[in-house]
């Protein structure tokens, strides 16, 4: 069988499997928003925003950004003014949590454990709030944000809104198919004529880092530079075809959740006039210190348990 054929077949199972996660979640939420269970949440956690930082208008894009993605949520920060300091601390937890429902469905697809997806994604999400809170003095000055596109819509009726679900949900789909099926081609093409070794090879020192085997790289590529929801199928290939490990998955996802598709959420943040560098090396000195401290404790207690059966 050709490469060319293999990548396409490929792509289309992947494309298949992700897509019976994302349209249906892409779907339900967008129905949500003109629901009134979108105000009761933003009304439920809003007593709690002054503790992160943040006046109870922010747990309006922060609702959106998780429920959504960054885009809703940074359109939540625009129909809202916060100073700049109030925005930094939004962009920092919503490139922590964000899209919390599809990126959640294709971790767990890839084998990661859904306790271990809600505590790192929203536990680095608070943690890094009451960081930037209690160390940042400065941005107390309300932000100015730059030429932002946001599309609001609003349709007129309950046959409308289900309409734009469909069209989301779809769209969604379409999205999937444009980034998946080209991109598990290109991987078969570096798995068929042995770019994939190189390439394993060249990070391998990353991989050495972080506690993972080089066999890991490819889901390591994918995630930093696609993210978590296109980056999947990737991830999902190489668990089954590579041997990537539940731990050595487990690890590169903990990573990648602090530090994913470092170009696009990096850069869509900077029209809101907040400083985007910090908000990157944020991102990269977490992700490299929470894996190494998992990794750590992970073999240590692997040990342990090794020794405790050779004892017996």
């Amino acid at each position: 069988m050709s490469t060319l054929k293999k990548g396409f077949i490929a792509g289309g199972k992947t494309a298949w499997s992700l897509s019976k996660v994302i349209f249906p979640i892409t779907f339900i939420v967008t129905i949500l928003q003109f629901t009134p269970i979108l105000p009761w949440l933003i009304d439920l956690i809003e007593p709690f925003m002054g503790i992160l930082g943040l006046s109870g208008e922010a747990a309006i894009p922060l609702v959106l950004g998780n429920f959504l993605n960054l885009y809703a949520g940074i359109a939540g920060i625009l129909s809202v003014e916060l100073t700049v300091k109030e925005v930094f601390i939004l962009a920092v937890m919503l490139s922590f949590s964000h899209n919390i429902f599809i990126e959640t469905g294709v971790a767990l697809k890839v084998g990661v454990k859904l306790w271990v997806i809600l505590t790192v994604r929203f536990g680095l999400a608070i943690l890094s709030a009451l960081v930037i809170r209690f160390l940042w003095n400065g941005g107390g000055e309300i932000a100015k944000y730059g030429l932002v596109a946001v599309q609001n819509p609003n349709p007129d009726g309950w046959g409308e809104i289900l309409l734009l679900g469909l069209q989301k949900a779809g769209l969604g789909i379409l999205q999937l198919l444009i980034i998946v099926i080209p991109l598990m081609i290109v991987v078969q093409y570096l798995r068929d004529y042995h770019f994939l070794d190189k390439l394993s090879n060249l990070l391998a020192p990353l991989t050495k880092v972080i506690g993972v085997k080089p066999n890991a790289a490819m889901t390591l590529v994918a995630g930093l530079v696609i993210g978590l929801a296109y980056g999947a199928g990737v991830m999902i290939q190489s668990v089954q075809e590579d041997g990537v490990s539940t731990k050595d998955a487990t690890l590169c996802f903990i990573f990648l959740v602090a530090c994913h598709a470092v170009i696009e959420d990096t850069l869509i943040f900077a029209p809101l006039g907040i400083p985007i560098l910090p908000l990157l090396i944020i991102r990269v000195i977490t992700a490299f210190v929470l894996t190494i401290i998992v990794a750590f404790i992970w073999n240590r207690t692997e040990l342990k348990a090794l020794n405790r059966e050779v004892v017996q």
